[in-house]
């Protein structure tokens, strides 16, 4: 699973994703984020090549204990970390099962909960009333 997190928007994306590796996540790192955004990551492989395509590309080193970097605290992965927690969550708490194919639209739930959220501004009735007309326009 992969997950983006526009923290000024608080708006999430995520999508199933066979592997971590730099040839499966960097094609959607383009396709997804603008050049000119601050791109912040864990200290994985996969992102080492890549990461100064973007206008800046801020790492925390989770191998040595970081979860903020010492230098900026601004760069931090919490936020996507949290949308990774409340789907675990949903999942054991809720679900509890989910089979491999179906894990997109599971997914595609949680991040939009996430993104129409009360922190945002949006209320239980706004909520249902957006699931209602994204429903109808996908029939």
């Amino acid at each position: 699973m992969l997950s983006l997190v526009d923290r000024v928007s608080g708006r999430v994306r995520s999508q199933v994703i066979p592997d971590v590796s730099e040839k499966t996540i960097m094609p959607i790192l383009r396709a997804n984020i603008a050049r000119e955004a601050r791109l912040m990551t864990d200290d994985g492989n996969a992102y080492r090549r890549y990461g100064w395509t973007f206008r800046e590309h801020g790492v925390v080193t989770h191998g040595k204990g970081e979860y903020v970097n010492p230098d900026d605290p601004s760069i931090h992965t919490n936020t996507v970390e949290g949308t990774f927690s409340i789907f675990k969550r949903g999942m054991r708490g809720i679900y509890q099962h989910c089979a491999t194919k179906h894990l997109h639209r599971y997914l595609a739930e949680f991040d939009f909960r996430y993104s129409n959220r009360v922190a945002l501004g949006v209320n239980d009735k706004e909520r249902a009333d957006l699931a209602l007309k994204a429903s109808v326009a996908s029939a």
